[in-house]
């Protein structure tokens, strides 16, 4: 049970969580060359597109930490420091999209606030995000007691 639970976990993490990490990268960019020509069409419909699916993957990306809990319970690794951590972490990554990159994005859909500088913040934002699950990530890979002997 404990290997099933972990590849949905990782599948997960990595069809999920993959998603969101490249279009909430894109967005800024593509954000910016809406503000450059308000009339281009195509690029109104990309950064519509990129909002999608951060917003949809955003929802999706739930199952991670869901399916972590279940396999950390099966393991009885649920009172690490590495997990713990881990945990904090995700709770973070999960904030900086809720809180700062969303509502950011959406703002610059919908028009509003749709400046250089609004687009720079929200690539540190986004930033900020991306180097969280990073670090999420090399902490599942490299964490202390492993059971790989790794």
């Amino acid at each position: 049970m404990t290997k099933f639970l972990l590849a949905v976990h990782v599948l997960a993490a990595i069809v999920a969580i993959g998603p969101v990490s490249v279009a909430t990268s894109m967005f800024p960019p593509a954000a910016r060359r809406v503000i450059e020509a308000p009339d281009d069409v195509r690029a109104a419909e990309t950064l519509q597109l990129l909002h999608r699916i951060c917003r949809i993957y955003a929802v999706v990306g739930v199952v991670v930490p869901v399916f972590g809990f279940a396999t950390a319970s099966n393991m009885h690794v649920l009172g690490s420091a590495w997990l713990i951590t881990s945990i904090a972490l995700t709770a973070l990554a999960a904030l900086v999209l809720a809180a700062l990159v969303l509502p950011r994005q959406t703002a610059l859909v919908e028009g509003g606030g749709g400046t250089r500088e609004a687009t720079v913040r929200l690539a540190m934002f986004t930033g900020l995000f991306n180097l969280v699950w990073a670090v999420v990530t090399v902490l599942m890979i490299v964490r202390p007691g492993s059971t790989t002997g790794a």
